[in-house]
């Protein structure tokens, strides 16, 4: 069982570096956007590329824009911050227990 609990473990590691990894890129894609990016620059068209799809469902489904400030980006972090704590630890502290720690 020890394998299984070191294959959760790892799963669970990789998946918290990329929700950290996108949490980043959606908070330096809200911070550009304050901004009037060139917008044939790579980088911008990479942030908007991959924070444009999310930002737009979840401003479909809950219209948070009040008073000029869109609040998509701080609905997106906290989703990124509960999956981390929800599902990644969740899924590196099963391994753990697999393995006989914790």
């Amino acid at each position: 069982m020890y394998i299984l609990g070191n294959i959760l473990i790892g799963l669970g590691n990789v998946l918290d570096i990329l929700l950290s990894i996108y949490m980043w890129i959606v908070i330096i894609g809200a911070l550009i956007s304050w901004v009037n990016p060139d917008p044939y620059n790579p980088i911008v068209r990479f942030l908007r590329g991959a924070t444009y799809p999310m930002f737009s469902w979840i401003r479909r489904r809950l219209p948070l824009t009040i008073g000029g400030i869109d609040f998509s980006p701080i609905i997106v972090i906290a989703a990124i911050v509960f999956l981390k704590y929800a599902l990644a630890r969740t899924i590196i502290e099963s391994g753990y227990r697999l393995k006989g720690g914790l």
